[in-house]
């Protein structure tokens, strides 16, 4: 079984930064990819950034803002979040995908952590 622990969320004034950060841990072979998601209120989950090898993808309106990044040996992925705007405000959640050491596949989601851009 894996399990994911958030941090990081908060309030930040617009134009401010966040940085989350997400840990791994659990019967973990191999991490094959590691990325963020977001739900604002009355909305559906959507797609933020995604981290595969040294392959990135981000959503077209976080690109130039966001940041993600992993540390291997932590089995940890961040997202350095810069420029915060209003819009930006939601539950993120992490996501990691991979093989257990009992050679199965898993993907595993995040409990969710609150970022609010006020002023």
């Amino acid at each position: 079984q894996v399990q994911l622990v958030e941090s990081g969320g908060g309030l930040v004034q617009p134009g401010g930064s966040l940085r989350l950060s997400c840990a791994a841990s659990g019967s973990i072979f191999i991490i094959y990819a590691m990325g963020w998601y977001r739900q604002a209120p009355g909305k559906q989950r959507e797609f933020v950034a995604t981290i595969r090898g040294d392959m990135v993808n981000y959503a077209d309106v976080v690109k130039g803002r966001f940041t993600i990044s992993r540390d291997n040996a932590k089995n940890s992925v961040y997202l350095q979040m810069d420029s915060l705007k209003a819009e930006d405000t939601a539950v993120y959640f992490c996501n990691v995908g991979g093989t257990t050491a009992f050679m199965e596949a898993f993907e595993a989601w995040g409990q969710g952590t609150q970022v609010t851009v006020s002023s």
